[in-house]
């Protein structure tokens, strides 16, 4: 039926729209008119509300874009999340201090805000500041922006690995290290630098001499030598040496006439404690939810690991063996974590049930306490400046023994210290005073380092010790860092898995306690998905490594890995049989791999031979150091094929080694320079230059502990 033709403007549509609205319980004859028009006019008005709908919207957008003040731009990759100060840069005649660290376990940073609390008290008219590298700037340009500003700054740099930076400071140190152009811009700056390493590792405290030479180079001033800290010995030693060298220089910088003549009073560093809330226990159920809370984010790293659950667990040994090798899958799928061949998995594990036990006796307190720890006093204002790390969230004393605390390595000085204050017999006091003192230097480094005695020992030994929670968490137990292992496969062939290789640490301590590796222990212990819904599981993230394969597959390669140095090249031997599945074509490959007795501790033999039979590795060696009768290891079978190696270099081929860097690296170093000298009639100079450049170039990679 056709309609009326009366005509109906937009207005009159929209005012019964509204009138219908506004008042539909008081409908009379002339509203129905209105209501008339609305029905039969129904295709009009659903276009007309639909274009002012749009309409709203640009309106809108348009105010918010102004409001934002800046032009639209292309998407960018995300940055990372940098907190910055809103704080105002005021001139106001004092002398600012930067100090920065780079660090991987806290001991860094805890030597640069310990320096900065010293120095506050020392000079009370300059300004210092605590800065991690990875905060300081957003890019290369801001980091260039910021350091030319800076006139008085300070390094704690550690170094780990195959001579590498830390997690924080590694966009720092690439674009410093890369930066060699730039001529002497740093005019302005004086500066020192302090290295936390280890001197059994052959690149001891790379990232600070770098770091020294570089600014050196580009017109910083020097006023204190480089430290060369090293935790192989006692490295909080290490660091009040360099301390008091630095002490002298900065009295000429920051102390005026004034102060000149002002004796101060010597400094006694506070001992470190959190404020400490106990709970009503009713929470506690809740708080075995907080390690999977990290889920809900979208980038996975040290500070926020992803729960993953235990696929599988299987024994790599055989049972002849006297020793222990686990093969674990975490499931990934769902959880956003993503990974690529030659990365690192980080693992957060828990402490042994007895070890927990013994600590709880130890400290005399109820597991069951519920309590939270907090960096601030009641109104707000931070306690012991800023040198206290970030809480963990509110628990039982169980939860965060087992979960924050270790207390199975050998404890700092500073907690002994911490431990004498609250010692309630004198002579045990006074005991764990002269430990941490320079006079008892020599004992605290037989007694405690060189035996290897745990805190829970010490804490065994001081019994009247008896440290509040507050102190335990902050001053005398560290926080438990996560263990980190090659990964074994590739998400080339297990995209949702991630493999790990643990050999299990058992041993014998110098006291005669037997020490227990927290994770390869749990991993041994683990119970997988495939034998039961309530399986076991851990928070990780991923650490990105530069352990990668050649970009061009056609490139030979030689891989060197006894143990569990297998697997980072298990994961490459799955990447090479996916790219020759895919018609690749690989260059060649050899494989050193190195165990005990093929009848005890080959572990993926069928594995290895597999990959031998499809192509994905062209030639397996393997050295078995307990079956003839001298002992064979990978560097002799490397002699063996001496000019197959120089080939593979010569061809501009790739090495990559993987395991314990003390031993089998080091002899594994030797041997490729003795290859190099005898297979080119190099002297030895300039062999050791061809190994350098090999390193240099990307050629010579090594993935080491």
């Amino acid at each position: 039926m056709q309609s009326s033709s009366v005509k109906v403007s937009p207005f009159d549509l929209m005012s019964a729209i509204i009138k219908g609205s506004m008042d539909q319980s008081n409908v009379s004859s002339e509203s129905g008119g209105a209501a008339a028009m609305v029905l039969e006019n129904r295709e009009f008005i659903m276009i007309l509300t639909t274009s002012i709908a749009v309409l709203i919207g640009c309106v809108v957008v348009l105010i918010w874009r102004r409001s934002g003040q800046k032009p639209p731009k292309t998407p960018e990759p995300p940055k990372p999340l940098i907190v910055k100060d809103l704080e105002v840069e005021v001139d106001d005649g004092k002398q600012k201090v930067t100090i920065f660290f780079g660090t991987q376990t806290g001991t860094a940073e805890g030597f640069a805000k310990a320096l900065a609390e010293e120095a506050k008290a020392r000079y009370e008219k300059a300004i210092f500041k605590v800065v991690d590298l990875d905060d300081y700037a957003g890019d290369d340009d801001e980091y260039e922006e910021k350091l030319k500003k800076e006139t008085l700054a300070f390094f704690f740099l550690a170094t780990y690995g195959d001579g590498e930076p830390t997690d924080n400071a590694a966009r720092f140190y690439k674009w410093f290290a890369e930066g060699k152009e730039r001529g002497e811009w740093l005019q302005n700056l004086k500066y020192g630098v302090f290295g936390l390493g280890n001197r059994q590792y052959e690149h001891f405290n790379k990232v600070a001499k770098v770091v020294d030479d570089i600014i050196t180079e580009q017109g910083g001033k020097r006023i204190v030598p480089v430290g060369l800290g090293d935790d192989d010995q006692c490295i909080e030693d290490d660091f009040a040496a360099w301390r008091e060298l630095l002490w002298p220089e900065l009295d000429q910088l920051l102390r005026d006439e004034d102060d000149a003549t002002t004796v101060s009073t010597p400094y006694t560093a506070a001992v470190l404690e959190y404020r400490v809330v106990f709970h009503d226990p009713e929470g506690a159920s809740l708080q075995d939810k907080s390690w999977g809370s990290a889920n809900g984010h979208t980038v996975h790293d040290a500070q926020h690991p992803c729960r993953a659950n235990v696929a599988v667990r299987k024994e790599l040994h055989t049972p002849a063996s006297d020793r222990s090798c686990t093969h674990l899958e975490f499931d990934i799928s769902g959880t956003g974590l993503t990974y690529e061949t030659g990365d690192h998995v980080g693992v957060y594990c828990e402490n042994l049930p007895e070890t927990v036990e013994e600590a709880e006796r130890l400290l005399g307190f109820s597991p069951d306490v519920y309590f939270s720890i907090h960096t601030e006093r009641e109104d707000g204002t931070p306690l012991s400046g800023s040198s206290l790390s970030p809480p963990f969230p509110p628990c039982t004393l169980r939860t965060a023994l087992t979960r924050y605390a270790d207390v199975l390595s050998s404890p700092k000085k500073s907690a002994l210290v911490a431990l004498a204050t609250h010692a309630s017999d004198p002579s045990e006091a006074d005991r764990l005073k002269y430990l941490a003192s320079p006079s008892g230097k020599d004992e605290y480094a037989q007694w405690v380092v060189a035996s290897q005695r745990s805190l829970l020992e010490i804490m065994a030994e001081f019994p009247s010790a008896k440290p509040p929670l507050g102190v335990f968490f902050a001053a005398v137990a560290p926080r438990l860092q996560p263990r980190y292992y090659s990964i074994s496969s590739s998400p080339k062939m297990v995209p949702s898995r991630i493999h790990v290789t643990c050999a299990l640490v058992c041993d014998k301590m110098p006291t005669g306690r037997i020490h227990k590796g927290i994770c390869s222990t749990w991993m041994k212990y683990a119970v997988p998905l495939e034998e039961s819904q309530d399986c076991s599981w851990a928070p990780i993230f991923v650490r990105q490594s530069n352990f990668k394969l050649p970009a061009d597959a056609s490139v030979p390669i030689i891989m060197i890995g006894p143990g569990t140095g297998l697997a980072p090249f298990r994961g490459f031997l799955q990447e090479r049989f996916a790219l020759k599945e895919a018609g690749a074509e690989l260059g060649s490959s050899i494989l050193f791999f190195g165990c005990r007795n093929r009848k005890m501790d080959y572990i993926y033999e069928d594995e290895l031979n597999g990959f031998v039979e499809s192509g994905a590795l062209s030639e397996l060696i393997v050295a078995f150091s307990r079956e003839g009768p001298t002992k064979e290891y990978v560097q002799h079978k490397m002699m063996e094929k001496a000019s197959d190696i120089w080939n593979v270099i010569s061809q501009g081929g790739y090495i990559y080694v993987c395991g314990d860097a003390k031993g089998m690296a080091r002899d594994v170093h030797r041997t490729l320079h003795t290859i190099l000298q005898e297979q080119g009639s190099l002297d030895s100079s300039k062999a050791e230059s061809m190994v350098k450049n090999l390193q240099m170039t990307g050629r010579y990679l090594r993935d080491v502990w």
